[in-house]
């Protein structure tokens, strides 16, 4: 019987025997991928032999395939006698695959035949992409479109651009409104589904499509592009600390936060962070409601204190509301000035702080090497500052000696000259008193004066009554 069919199939395509086509399917395909034509056939025809040829299956070389060899280079073929479908699998389509088939059902007398009309597209979309951006750690939802008469039909989102695998790689359906972190809900009277995204991280960033299935075409895309941005802080500081001594950390915190529970927890991610001021006796956290801002003091840094801090006022970790901490641990035994670095958007504030450390002796020889010339040059300065000094007050002391001896013999002279005036004056009035008191002493004796006969003797007489007078 098989033998008698096969021999009947290369006559009638010998002879043309084609019948009218038994309707026309539409099938889409996209370049690069691969593509179904499925055709149906009567009851009775399932023990028949099905075929897909090419152009008008004028000859054997427009015969592709056959279900009695269902593999052929790029060509599988299946026959579903339960559902009486057949279908062959183009894979790796070209250009050149576009075109008209026939899907044939071979029989007594002419075969039934069914037109197949196959179309390309470039397995990409959208000519428009929806931006959304969000913060990691939080929720978004995707809204997706869709035309009315679509209602009814299968919706679900998948990531990527290639629109021909995206219902095999779907993420949720609306058969599975739920899925991890994934749920779909749809509007029927929008004409919109949306698909929440819970949690997210930076690894869900990229591009999605948003797909509603259409049986008899290509499904109908729209095209999403997701950015998720690392989660923010208020600030970012960097702070190093030394072993065995205290350390403060300060916190800020937004006005409208005051009255909520401020915290200091350590981890890499504040997802995963351990509260430190309920976990550690030696913390100790202090608020300044007057600046917004809080404390978090540790009575004794230790090495292993070293890491990532978060200190916040939001148990919610809403983005804006917390204080990323760098902090490192140094040994006491070195010595530096460490800046403390506070990162703000647009801005960045340092502030030293010193610690005391003990210097490698090569430094300290160093040291002296630099620092022993300097003092000697301060001391030889000192010592020309003082010599002269003290030359230039023997100088000013000199000039004064010399200008009180020119000054004492100025006077002396004046001293000399005024004497002997006074000498010569004293003389005139002795001579004077001496003759006033000759004249007395002749008045009281004889009448004329002997001038001649008046001698030294009474002139000394004569001086020593003026002098005691």
């Amino acid at each position: 019987m098989g033998i008698l069919q096969n021999l009947l199939f290369t006559i009638c395509i010998t002879l043309r025997c084609v019948t009218s086509a038994v309707g026309l399917i539409h099938v889409t395909g996209y370049v690069g991928r691969e593509v179904n034509v499925s055709c149906s056939y009567d009851e009775g025809y399932e023990p028949y032999k099905k075929y897909l040829c090419k152009n008008d299956c004028g000859s054997n070389n427009d015969v592709l395939i056959t279900t009695s060899n269902p593999v052929k280079n790029k060509y599988r073929i299946h026959d579903d006698k339960t559902a009486r479908i057949f279908t062959t699998t183009i894979s790796d389509l070209h250009s050149v695959d576009a075109g008209k088939y026939w899907c044939g059902v071979t029989r007594f007398g002419k075969d039934i035949y069914t037109e197949v009309k196959v179309k390309l597209v470039q397995d990409s979309c959208c000519d428009t992409v929806t931006k959304i951006e969000s913060h990691e750690g939080y929720s978004e939802s995707i809204v997706c479109p869709y035309e009315s008469r679509n209602q009814s039909n299968l919706k679900y989102i998948c990531r990527g651009n290639r629109p021909s695998t995206c219902l095999q790689q779907a993420l949720i359906t609306s058969d599975n409104r739920e899925n991890g972190r994934y749920r779909l809900d749809d509007d029927k009277v929008l004409g919109t589904f949306t698909v929440n995204i819970s949690s997210l991280t930076q690894n869900d960033s990229g591009s999605y499509l948003c797909g509603v299935q259409r049986n008899s075409e290509l499904d109908v895309f729209s095209a999403v592009e997701l950015k998720v941005k690392e989660w923010c802080c208020v600030k970012s500081t960097k702070v190093t600390g030394t072993a065995g001594h205290p350390l403060t950390l300060q916190c800020p915190y937004p006005s409208q936060n005051q009255n909520n529970r401020k915290f200091l927890c350590k981890g890499d991610h504040r997802n995963s962070c351990r509260d430190m001021v309920m976990s550690e006796s030696r913390l100790a956290l202090r608020e300044d409601i007057y600046s917004s801002s809080f404390s978090v003091t540790f009575t004794k840094i230790q090495a292993d204190d070293a890491g990532i801090y978060w200190c916040g006022s939001d148990s919610q970790w809403r983005v804006g509301n917390h204080v990323k901490i760098q902090l490192s641990v140094v040994s006491p035994r070195h010595t530096s000035t460490v800046p403390s670095t506070m990162e703000i958007p647009g801005k960045t504030t340092t502030h030293k702080k010193t610690t005391t450390q003990n210097r490698p002796n090569k430094d300290a020889g160093q040291y002296v090497v630099y620092a022993v010339p300097a003092v000697l040059l301060l001391l030889i300065c000192a010592l020309v500052v003082t010599v002269y000094q003290c030359k230039h007050q023997k100088v000013k002391d000199g000039k004064a000696v010399m200008n009180r001896n020119a000054e004492n013999e100025e006077g002396l002279e004046e001293v000399t000259a005024g004497t002997e005036n006074n000498i010569y004056g004293n003389e005139e009035v002795v001579r004077y008193k001496q003759q006033s008191a000759c004249y007395n002493y002749d008045d009281a004796g004889e009448d004329e004066p002997d001038y001649e006969n008046f001698t030294t003797s009474e002139e000394v007489y004569c001086n020593e009554n003026f002098h005691r007078r």
